[in-house]
């Protein structure tokens, strides 16, 4: 009881055996299928793309439910008051041959069965013939099943191909149960010569007849011309409603679709808006709505055509005043860090204070000239000059060549420097100077950045793209802040001081690097676990690629010690040849507490990084 009552509860909670959660969930899944498929539908497709259609199509479902409303309430009146016709007909022509019938029986002179016999036979054959006008198609006289008479006839039966047995029990009941004073009738279903079925009606009466009282006398009228009149109509009604909902739908469609052609055009006009055609306007027909929308998307079209070329004109100036400034800064700059350099190489014979502004000066002149470099290179970018050359690189190769130009700052911070990469060369058609720029900008940052800990390289590659990651293990960055990183003069904490200085330029210079090869550069962090930065580029020059050849973010071991170039075989002859990736070879670290912290750390002798 217990475990009830528990299970019991649960179930109202929302709570359930893994059983039905699997059900549910497949459950779900063969509806998302069945949706999918649904809007996939070609139909299904065309009517949600164009609102005349769709109009037209509703109207038109309004106008099925309509006519199939009214189509039913007309061949129901349709069938009652034909068959109530009918009826009233059937009734006075039966209550005729009732009446002729006994009239007959009662003036014939019948002495013997055999006499009654001839006499019955005679008046059915006769009912038989004059019921013709009426479409009677038989006449029987049977005798009644409840009464037992001394003298007793054949029953006579005229009427092919039916049999007596369509005349059901109630009615003979009822016939009987009447003494003659009334007539009854019945539908019932007859069979013509080919064996089809046809509505019908059976009327039954009691008949005195001579020397054996008492006889059961039905007529059987058909209904079959009654029902094809109604079919025939309702099917003339069904035709015409047919066209009229065919040709109703149509003009609909071409009802809307002329009233909704201004609205398609503004909409194309839109489009090419945004694609960046501001001369395109609207022709304005009319006064109406659909008017003063065209005469407004053109007024915005015009206002914003206004705008931009005012923009434009405004960044034109701005890109001239960048470009012009840093050129005319080039000859007072090459004076300036001449004669700063002078003073720094005669520092030695200075007092202590002028030797220490001496260095200061000629560390913010480099600061300078690498600040003014870079506003160059940002000018040649914006005004779309830039032109790289391209050949094919070993991108291994030269990351190691950084590496190595980086190792003095490296061993200044007491930061290991770890490169994975395949054990062959890694060839890349780029602008190997560009490349080496963007290679060089994510590595100091990740030094300065990894506070003590271990920085690690990752190249990879596929059939399409190479990926070169750059990961570190320090104060790491948030999502605001990689989401930023990139724009021009961006710093995350602009009161931190710096280790080499910056412009805030370099990684902003980096992404233009990268998509002028037609590449991406992504970044990830998280405060406290580090950042990486990964660069993706086509193989080759104007290809494009599909996935990446590394996840950007990584949370696997940290690698310490480098490989040597001499590790490395020669180049392959292939530039593009399949190579088994576990050639690759790294050294790995035991594991430990992560991220490393400094007094983890020391400096060898030979130059390279150990952790204890």
């Amino acid at each position: 009881m217990p475990v009830s009552s528990s299970s019991s509860r649960f179930g109202r909670l929302g709570v359930f055996r893994s059983g039905e959660d699997k059900s549910s969930s497949e459950n779900e899944k063969h509806l998302g299928r069945w949706r999918t498929w649904v809007r996939n539908f070609l139909p299904v497709r065309l009517v949600t793309n164009s609102l005349a259609l769709r109009i037209s199509v509703i109207l038109t479902l309004l106008g099925v439910i309509v006519v199939a409303v009214m189509f039913g309430l007309v061949s129901v009146n349709l069938r009652n008051d034909v068959f109530q016709e009918r009826v009233n007909q059937i009734d006075e022509d039966a209550a005729v041959r009732f009446s002729i019938a006994q009239q007959t029986f009662s003036d014939a002179a019948v002495t013997t069965v055999d006499q009654a016999q001839q006499v019955a036979g005679s008046v059915i054959s006769e009912a038989r013939n004059s019921s013709r006008g009426a479409r009677g198609v038989g006449v029987v006289l049977l005798r009644p099943p409840l009464k037992n008479t001394t003298f007793a006839i054949n029953e006579v039966m005229i009427l092919h191909p039916f049999s007596p047995d369509v005349i059901s029990n109630e009615l003979r009941l009822a016939v009987e149960k009447s003494a003659g004073k009334a007539q009854f009738r019945q539908s019932v279903l007859l069979t013509d010569d080919k064996g089809q079925s046809y509505p019908g009606m059976v009327v039954g009466r009691l008949i005195n007849v001579p020397l054996v009282h008492e006889q059961e006398m039905y007529i059987f009228y058909s209904l079959q011309v009654e029902q094809m009149t109604v079919s025939k109509m309702l099917r003339s009604i069904l035709a015409g409603s047919v066209v009229l909902l065919i040709i109703l739908g149509a003009f609909i469609w071409l009802l809307t679709y002329r009233a909704l052609d201004p609205v398609k055009r503004t909409a194309l006009a839109a489009e090419r808006l945004a694609g960046g055609e501001f001369d395109v306007r609207v022709k304005v027909k009319g006064s109406d709505e659909l008017a003063v929308l065209a005469r407004s998307f053109n007024d915005m079209a015009l206002s914003l055509k206004t705008t931009i070329d005012e923009y434009d004109e405004l960044a034109k100036l701005q890109q001239r005043f960048v470009s012009d400034v840093s050129h005319e800064l080039r000859t007072p700059l090459t004076t300036i860090k001449m004669a700063g350099e002078m003073i720094y190489d005669a520092r030695e014979d200075f007092d202590p204070l002028s030797k220490r502004s001496a260095e200061l000066l000629h560390g913010q002149i480099e600061r300078f000239d690498r600040m003014l470099a870079d506003l160059l290179e940002i000018s040649r970018y914006d005004a779309q000059a830039a032109k790289p050359e391209y050949e094919f690189v070993d991108l291994v190769e030269l990351t190691q060549q950084v590496i190595s130009d980086n190792d003095p700052l490296a061993m200044r911070l007491e930061v290991p420097i770890t490169l994975r990469a395949p054990q062959y060369p890694v060839r890349v058609e780029i602008d190997e100077k560009r490349i080496e720029r963007v290679i060089r900008n994510l590595l100091v940052n990740a030094i300065e950045h990894a506070e003590g800990n271990p920085v690690n390289i990752t190249i990879a590659e596929n059939d399409e793209a190479v990926s070169l990651r750059v990961r570190d293990y320090g104060i790491g960055m948030n999502e605001e802040v990689a989401a930023r990183v990139f724009d021009r003069f961006y710093r995350a904490d602009p009161a931190r001081a710096r280790t080499t200085g910056g412009t805030g330029l370099g990684l902003a210079i980096a992404t233009e690097d990268v998509h002028l090869h037609g590449g991406i550069l992504e970044a990830r962090g998280k405060p406290g676990f580090g950042s990486a930065f990964m660069m993706t580029l086509p193989r080759r020059f104007g290809d494009s690629f599909r996935s990446r050849a590394l996840p950007l973010w990584d949370d696997g071991q940290i690698v310490t010690k480098p490989i040597s170039m001499t590790q490395r075989p020669a180049a392959l002859a292939a530039q593009f040849r399949k190579v088994d990736l576990k050639s690759t070879k790294v050294y790995e670290v035991p594991p430990g507490d992560f991220p490393l912290s400094e007094s983890h750390v020391k400096n060898t002798k030979d130059g390279d990084f150990d952790v204890d």
